[in-house]
């Protein structure tokens, strides 16, 4: 019997620069930042915890960690001698893969915007219980002599989705929009809203900050991987521009004729084909799995679309 992994294409090796934290026996690395700030990873996903005297401040609560994250801060706490009791939860965003092991921890406050509150009460999921605490703009939670700066800033990957700084810890926490040393997995991160999405990182840029810890994958960032992730989508959206411009649409309806859907996809993959190749051939080797045709050649056909709905040019006018 032929094994499926036969058929399985090859792709580029890993970048050093892309690769992370060994994870340990049960799966997952708890690193320390700064001071009594740690982050959590599984190798995919990401968290962070805030060891205070009055208890332990978690950040997102992916499923995929699950009860990892309580072992990461028992760990934590008896090397320390500080309490394992967690306390606070903040969300970073409503998405069920960073908050589905909210409900293993029982009474905490659930910090939240507003707007997480509202998904999540809409979603009505179990695993999610909905904020306690929520805010509109800002908010500075203050436990155990520690400050934490909640912002939000507009809608990004999701309409919710925050900023969580530290001011004390030299940090920032922004979920989602940066992956370190990696290119953005599908349709821009399955981000919702995509001129959010690439105005964030400027907005992360401005606040001062060493370390980012971003949502996934199994280090943490810096602001050259910033700056990396920033040239990497403006050279996408500059090569949609250019290809939107240069590919003529008129042969593909004139060849399909009635079948109006069939010149569309022909027209948008030759835009996006067109686009996408010089990018992946431009990074691969220098962010992880930009040699994986399908992430850069979605995220191109995300940007294009925006480009074509959100910011223009759409198309000609009909005269």
């Amino acid at each position: 019997m032929t094994s499926p992994a036969a058929d399985l294409p090859d792709y580029a090796p890993i970048p050093q620069a892309s690769r992370g934290a060994a994870l340990n026996e049960q799966g997952y690395h708890v690193g320390q930042v700064e001071r009594n700030l740690y982050w959590v990873t599984d190798g995919v996903y990401n968290s962070a915890f805030l060891a205070t005297g009055d208890g332990v401040v978690l950040f997102d609560a992916p499923p995929s960690i699950g009860h990892n994250l309580q072992r990461a801060v028992d760990e934590i706490a008896a090397a320390e001698g500080v309490s394992n009791k967690i306390t606070h939860l903040v969300y970073s965003h409503h998405h069920a893969d960073h908050g589905a092991a909210s409900s293993l921890f029982d009474d905490v406050v659930r910090i939240g915007h507003e707007e997480t509150h509202r998904l999540l009460t809409r979603d009505n999921d179990p695993a999610r219980p909905v904020p306690d605490v929520t805010f509109a703009d800002s908010y500075t939670l203050e436990v155990g002599g520690e400050r934490v700066e909640l912002a939000w800033h507009g809608s990004n990957h999701s309409p919710d989705n925050i900023y969580i700084h530290f001011p004390d810890h030299d940090t920032l926490m922004l979920i989602d929009i940066v992956n370190a040393g990696w290119v953005p997995i599908y349709n821009t991160n399955l981000t919702e809203d995509v001129p959010g999405y690439l105005g964030a990182p400027a907005i992360a840029m401005d606040y001062p900050w060493q370390h980012l810890i971003s949502g996934h994958l199994s280090r943490l960032a810096t602001r050259e991987d910033v700056e990396l992730h920033q040239q990497y989508m403006a050279d996408i959206e500059a090569s949609a521009r250019e290809a939107l411009a240069s590919v003529n649409p008129v042969p593909f309806y004139m060849h399909y004729g009635e079948n109006v859907w069939a010149g569309i996809r022909a027209h948008l993959k030759t835009v996006t084909d067109q686009a996408a190749a010089p990018v992946i051939a431009k990074y691969t080797g220098v962010l992880a799995a930009a040699d994986i045709e399908e992430y850069t050649w979605t995220t191109t056909f995300a940007v294009m679309q925006s480009l074509r709905l959100d910011s223009g040019p759409s198309g000609p006018v009909h005269p």
